[in-house]
């Protein structure tokens, strides 16, 4: 393990650890109950995994695959492929999700802007495409040729017409530069705060507030493209409810899982490096202790640098007790907040 500054809170597991880890991931080699399966970390190649999976039980998919460019995932190299060879690959990985979706299931696929001109005419063909998130990812190396590339994709889909959107649980708080008053001097869509004056918003296809996770931050770890608990915790309480079941099938370093549980939702990983499997049940376990996620703070999300700013040790007003079994008609639950 190299040696780290005494400030660095990248979270790693010693060998001794990975040894107690491995034996409490899953694999699957035969089909399974969603009651078996909910709420585990799948040490497995998706496509090994996904024909074993129960079929329409999942309420919201968030899906990071690799993006079409070489990258080594800790001795899991991922090679660019032709145009026509990466669409087929990433064609079958749809041809794999949409059994697992319920019909009122939503789905957000990440890429970058090369890949974006790929993967969307492909969305199209299966799903109904209401979106395109362009997130700024303020890392990444500088160009004496091209303007540097810091901005990432999420499309954002849904299986139908029917589909569960929580708008009042995704507001910004943002400060008010222009306080405008009612006649009789109350504030005008803005509230006043020991700290300022602030005002709830309506969130945007533009996403500006995010930090990529760091070596400072508690969430960091090593792994290469690592998301911002915040983010997701933006497209999970966005599309699902408390009780709902999340997939991610690249699930990395854990971010999924761990931002599902946090906000009371069930899950279910897969990935198939164990190194960072381990690494998602060392957060799990952590985040029993520690529920919050930076940025989002009394259920609202705030601007980027306002940490001083937000309740300390207070977290989202969504806090509801998560169901401890689900029930056994799961799989044909219908939200009572779709629209």
């Amino acid at each position: 393990m190299k040696q780290r500054a005494l400030r660095n809170r990248t979270l790693t597991c010693s060998d001794q650890e990975l040894r107690t880890l491995g034996p409490k991931l899953r694999s699957l080699h035969g089909p399974i109950s969603v009651e078996d399966i909910t709420d585990s970390i799948l040490h497995q190649d998706f496509f090994e995994a996904a024909p074993y999976l129960p079929q329409k039980c999942i309420d919201l998919l968030i899906m990071d695959p690799p993006y079409n460019r070489s990258k080594n995932y800790h001795g899991h190299v991922f090679k660019a492929k032709t145009k026509d060879d990466y669409q087929d690959w990433f064609l079958s990985i749809l041809d794999q999700i949409q059994p697992l979706l319920k019909p009122t299931a939503t789905l957000y696929v990440c890429s970058d802007w090369k890949t974006s001109i790929l993967i969307a005419p492909l969305l199209e063909q299966t799903f109904q495409v209401r979106n395109r998130i362009t997130w700024e990812r303020e890392k990444g190396r500088g160009s004496t040729s091209n303007w540097k590339n810091n901005t990432e994709d999420i499309w954002f889909c849904t299986v139908s017409e029917h589909y569960t959107f929580n708008i009042e649980a995704v507001k910004h708080k943002r400060r008010v530069m222009a306080p405008y008053r009612h006649e009789n001097g109350t504030p005008k869509d803005w509230i006043k705060a020991e700290d300022g004056k602030f005002r709830l918003t309506h969130p945007s296809n533009l996403w500006t507030d995010l930090s990529v996770p760091f070596w400072s931050m508690p969430e960091n770890t090593d792994h290469p493209t690592q998301k911002p608990e915040k983010l997701m915790a933006k497209l999970i309480l966005a599309s699902s409810n408390p009780g709902d079941l999340v997939l991610d099938p690249f699930l990395g370093s854990g971010t999924t899982a761990v931002v599902a549980q946090k906000l009371h939702r069930h899950f279910i990983g897969i990935d198939i490096n164990q190194e960072y499997c381990s690494w998602a049940l060392k957060r799990l376990n952590r985040a029993e202790a520690d529920p919050s996620i930076q940025g989002y703070a009394d259920g609202v999300f705030w601007e980027r640098n306002t940490l001083h700013q937000q309740p300390k040790g207070h977290r989202s007003s969504d806090a509801q007790p998560m169901p401890s079994t689900m029930p056994p008609d799961r799989c044909q639950e219908v939200n009572s907040t779709e629209f």
